[in-house]
């Protein structure tokens, strides 16, 4: 096991990795901006390292800074946690260079799977079934135009190096086409320094299903069930659970290992997802395969009782896989709901601002991940997640009960500071939501509803 590691990240999941860490006898340095000097992840850390101001691109995604300071400290690896440089292969391959073990899969790998056309293709041949639509970028809006009327509308047009919600335009209409296609290319660019797009299917009513696995560098593989994450705005998530509700038995299982047999097909190592989209009759179709722990892991840990970031390091270190696939029984239920720091009825505008009152919620099997504290200042410079609440029951009306309790407990306040908990609870209201059939259209039905005023509180 390794003696050190750097944490390339902040917030809650540099603070979850630091306590994962320390779990197992790893001694641990963070790296942090100037925001981030009063971090929870800073104070707690055996080091810190000041690698550069508040904007992420001179701090959070310089890589030759956090490389040097885990020259610097000792570091024998590198955790980047999610989003910043989780998925980068070029960092990856500096941390090798460096000889530093890069926590994830392979670079070449990461590339591979970076391109949503690329892995379109290997998921083709590993035989997952595709949305209907172009595997290899279209060049042209002659060629879109061609694919969408082969396929019926609506379609999406979709960047092929996109990530995390972005680079992709919904299009209902072959007049639309021309512009959207245009209109996205150009984003992509702009975002990704790629215009590469495809088009595929749109499905309407579908849900998004996803399967997390763990591959270790022997060739072994086991999943550990499915999560549900149709409750999106703007194609970012807002709630989570596991299992996924309302499939067939047959369904999730077949869900669970197609994403296990794509995984070990194209060589992936480490802990990832493999998401899908599941139409009404049970149909799914392979969407991406994210490289990186995923914000939503606490809900498989407690159905699982598997600490995937003690598995990730494990597997990082060359340890051959602690699981065989008939020892992974989930049990029960686990939901999670982000709370950020958004206002709701402003259209989810950020509000940052000096939390004044923090008191999360406690209680049997409810779990907060957060890196928030009365005083903390939450700046305006990156994502404006706080925390997320997650609980366990036995089933599920019992765990919505416990979720909704727990909501009600979180006791947030500050000047200008509004969060997302008041919608969290409008979506739990829902009697399809109650009922575990909704699909990615619930936020945009709810949003076209006006707020009830029960529901306008300050937390």
């Amino acid at each position: 096991m390794f003696a050190k590691v750097l944490i390339a990240n902040r917030g809650e999941i540099a603070l979850r990795v630091l306590r994962a860490c320390r779990e197992l006898g790893i001694r641990t340095a963070v790296v942090y901006s100037t925001a981030d000097a009063d971090s929870a992840a800073v104070r707690l850390a055996d080091q810190a390292v000041l690698i550069g101001p508040a904007a992420s691109r001179r701090s959070y995604l310089n890589a030759a800074a956090i490389v040097e300071a885990a020259r610097l400290v000792g570091a024998e690896a590198v955790h980047p946690g999610y989003g910043f440089l989780s998925e980068d292969a070029d960092f990856a391959e500096i941390c090798a260079d460096n000889g530093l073990t890069f926590i994830g899969p392979p670079p070449e790998v990461m590339s591979a799977l970076a391109d949503k056309s690329s892995a379109r293709e290997l998921m083709r041949r590993a035989g997952l079934p595709l949305p209907p639509g172009s595997v290899a970028p279209v060049p042209t809006a002659e060629q879109a135009a061609r694919v969408a009327a082969e396929v019926g509308y609506p379609v999406i047009v979709k960047a092929a190096a996109g990530g995390g919600g972005r680079g992709m335009t919904v299009v209902h209409t072959p007049a639309e086409l021309p512009r959207a296609y245009a209109r996205t290319r150009a984003a992509a660019q702009v975002a990704f320094g790629d215009d590469r797009v495809y088009v595929e299917r749109y499905l309407t009513d579908a849900r998004h299903v996803e399967v997390q696995v763990l591959c270790d560098g022997h060739g072994n593989g086991v999943h550990l069930g499915t999560r549900d994450c149709s409750v999106q705005r703007r194609h970012q998530k807002l709630v989570e659970e596991a299992p996924a509700p309302a499939l067939s038995a047959g369904a999730l299982e077949a869900i669970s290992a197609c994403a296990l047999r794509g995984a070990l097909a194209v060589g992936f190592t480490g802990a990832g997802t493999v998401e899908f989209l599941v139409d009404a009759e049970e149909r799914f179709h392979f969407l991406e395969i994210n490289c990186r722990i995923q914000v939503e892991h606490p809900v498989t840990e407690m159905i699982t009782g598997i600490d995937l970031v003690h598995e990730q390091l494990h597997i990082a270190a060359g340890v051959p896989l602690r699981w065989r696939q008939e020892e992974i029984v989930p049990h029960g239920v686990a939901i999670e709901c982000r709370v950020n720091v958004e206002d709701p009825d402003r259209d989810f505008a950020p509000t940052p601002g000096r939390l004044e009152r923090f008191l999360p919620p406690g209680g049997p099997f409810t779990r907060v991940d957060t890196h928030g504290r009365p005083g903390y200042l939450i700046g305006p410079h990156y994502d404006s997640l706080l925390a997320k609440v997650a609980v366990w029951a036995p089933d599920r009306e019992l765990a919505l009960n416990r979720l909704e309790r727990a909501l009600e407990e979180f006791d947030i306040a500050g000047p200008g500071i509004r969060t997302t908990i008041p919608f969290v609870r409008r979506v739990l209201d829902d009697a399809g939501f109650r009922k575990g059939r909704y699909t990615t259209g619930l936020v945009e039905r709810l949003l076209a509803v006006p707020t009830d005023p029960p529901h306008r509180r300050t937390r």
